[in-house]
Parts: structure tokens; sequence; C-alpha cells
């Protein structure tokens, strides 16, 4: 045999039997904010989640409870939306109102999962919807209806959807507060009840917000019940539980499909926008806030940069949307944006478009960052 030819025969086979080296994982990057919906042309909006690479877009359509037909200004969303989607820019849906309005009867179940299917139907790009939202939280579901009537719902809405578009993402909804555990706990006591042998969950969402914004992302509370970033383990092991053996897939590193929906950390107003914007901010803050920059103590530069990092290295997430791009003017709202209400740029905005980058790349160092999952050595 040639030299050549036996040279080329080695590295070929070195090639097959060499370990496939493992990819990085692959992490969403997006922002729950309305504006695409409010706005006549979203381009000047997607330009600046183009420029920060994230893609994905996580927007509210508001549910009355009996609302049967898309009224005109939701019409008016949804085409604004399907022309983010045809911009190429990935658009989630929650669909939801308050807990007066919740879906809990077999007749409001009906009519909110062909509600949705309208809306699915307005946007063909979308990527997913969420049914409700922290369905474990009094202010959005009522507590004496529970997972239940909960379950109920995703069960009803997941048959509707798939019948209509059988690549549908159907997304669920938790909070890091209101003992997210147990709640998930019912439902899967729910699920096995019913004996149902298809899923009802597509991907499970969950908001891991911290109990302040200073709080250290990785921070765990065995004690409180809340389950933010820190608890993972915590929180995957209640899914486990809930719905381990049954026709409900869980998340892991083989199937990740944990989302974390909402996240964010507020910032103070600069004392010189009281001078310059007068009346740009209003009201009175109902939280403690962070810096926006790099600095002494913790920051919203800080703070998402381990956020986004802590997701990027657990292994069965693959989704962190920031709550919202652009502040709130109201101050007992959110300051969680990466420019002012003005659409001034934070400190925040840069060093989150570098740690975007990292993850879209797979260069962060998983070993490096606190609070990670380290290997078994298995």
């Amino acid at each position: 045999m040639p030299v050549v030819r036996r040279f080329l025969l080695v590295v070929l086979l070195l090639a097959v039997l060499a370990p496939a080296a493992r990819a990085a994982p692959y992490l969403r990057l997006g922002f729950d904010d309305d504006r695409i919906k409010w706005m006549t042309k979203p381009d000047s909006f997607i330009a600046l989640q183009r420029e920060l690479g994230t893609p994905f877009t996580r927007i509210t359509i508001p549910w009355r409870r009996g609302e049967v037909r898309l009224r005109p200004v939701v019409k008016t969303y949804l085409e604004r939306a399907a022309a983010a989607g045809r911009l190429h820019q990935k658009v989630v849906l929650a669909v939801y109102g308050e807990a007066a309005d919740a879906p809990t009867d077999a007749i409001s179940r009906g009519q909110y999962c062909r509600y949705v299917r309208s809306l699915m139907a307005g946007v063909p790009a979308m990527s997913a919807v969420v049914i409700w939202n922290e369905a474990n939280s009094p202010r959005y579901w009522p507590a004496g209806a529970g997972a239940r009537a909960y379950e109920a719902l995703l069960a009803r809405c997941w048959d509707v959807l798939h019948a209509a578009r059988p690549t549908v993402n159907v997304v669920e909804s938790t909070a890091s507060h209101y003992d997210p555990a147990g709640f998930i706990g019912e439902l899967g006591a729910a699920y096995r009840a019913s004996g149902r042998q298809r899923p009802i969950i597509d991907t499970f969402g969950h908001n891991p917000y911290p109990d302040f914004a200073a709080e250290d992302p990785w921070v765990t509370h065995p004690q409180s019940g809340t389950i933010g970033e820190g608890d993972y383990d915590a929180l995957l092991a209640a899914i486990t539980q809930a719905f381990a053996s049954t026709a409900q897939r869980v998340p892991s590193d083989s199937w990740r499909r944990l989302w974390y929906l909402e996240d964010g950390f507020q910032t103070a107003v600069p004392w010189f926008f009281s001078w310059m914007y007068t009346g740009l901010y209003r009201g009175h803050e109902n939280d403690r806030t962070v810096l926006p920059a790099f600095g002494l103590g913790r920051s919203q530069s800080s703070q998402l940069t381990a956020a986004i990092s802590l997701a990027y290295c657990q292994p069965a997430v693959s989704a962190f949307f920031n709550f919202e791009l652009i502040d709130e003017t109201r101050l007992v709202g959110w300051q969680s944006g990466l420019l002012y209400a003005n659409g001034m740029r934070k400190p925040s905005f840069s060093a989150y478009k570098k740690i975007a980058a990292a993850a879209s790349t797979g260069s962060i160092d998983c070993a490096k960052v606190a609070g990670a999952p380290r290997a078994t050595g298995k």
C-alpha cells in the first residue's frame, strides 16, 4: 500500500475511533418585553436584541375569562409579532390574566385553549406558547383551584394545540416563591390520577427570581421554599419525583427542556436623572436595587454575568429570559432593563453583550462558575 494511502487510512481510523468532543450547551437568550407589540415597526427594538445576541422575545397576550374571539387590539399585537417573526425574531407568546380570569373549569378551559390556538395561527414563526403565568402564585392562579385545575388546563391545551400544529412547544410556568416544589408535586399527582398516557408539557418553565436583586444567583434556599437559580437540584428533583415513570418526560442533560422564563435585577435610578429628566421615573421604589455597573459590591452587570453563566452550565437548562430590555417608568414596576426608560444604555448593556457572546461561542468555563454543577467522574 502506498505510503500516502496508508497515512490517509490511519487518519481516517483515528477520526472514527476518537471520542466525539462534547458540544457546548446551547442557551437561548431573550427578553420579556412587550414593546414589539406596541410598535408599528419593531425594527429598532429587534436591532438592539440582535446587537446583544438575543434572538428570542416573549410577549404577553391578555386573556379575560370567557373570551373566545380576538379583540382588534390583540389582532394588532399578532400582526406586529408576525412582522418581528419575518425579521427572524423568535417570538414566544405568554397568554394569561389575573387570578379572577383563570380558566379553572371545563368550559373556560376549552375557551382559553381555542383562543390560544387562534393566536398561534396568527404568528406562524411562534417558537413557543406559555400556558398561563406563575400558576403557583395567588396573583395569577386561584389558590383554591390549585395544581389539579392547572394540570387539566395543560392537558386540554396540549391536545388542542398539538392537533393544530404538531411541532408546537407548550410551556408551563411556575414562580420562585409560593412553594413551587410543592405545587409541582401536586401537579404530578393530578397527572397520575388522571390516568393520562400523553404528555401535558413540552418544556418546563420557571421564573427563578432571587429574594432580592443583590442576592447571588447561586444562593440556595433550603428553608424558605424559594427556588431560585441556585436551587436547580431541588427544582429538578421536584419535577423528577412528580413525573418519573409516566408519559411526561422530565428535563435532563439529554432532554434540555427547562427554561428560565423570567429573571431580572432591578437597578437604582441615578440621582442625575431626577435633575436631567424630571418626571421620567415616577412613584417610589418597592424593592432593594443594585447599581447598573461593575464596582464595589453587586451590580446588575455582575449579577447578569453570573446568572447567565450559571444557566449555561446547568445541564437541563436551555433558555434564559431577562425581564425587560427597557425600564418601566413606574418605580413600583421593574427597572431591570439594560436601557433606562429614555433609551439610554446602562453599563450592563455591554456586560450582557459580552456574556451572551461567550454563551453563543461556548467559551464559558463551567469549572469557574460559582454554583455550577460539578462533574461526578462517572
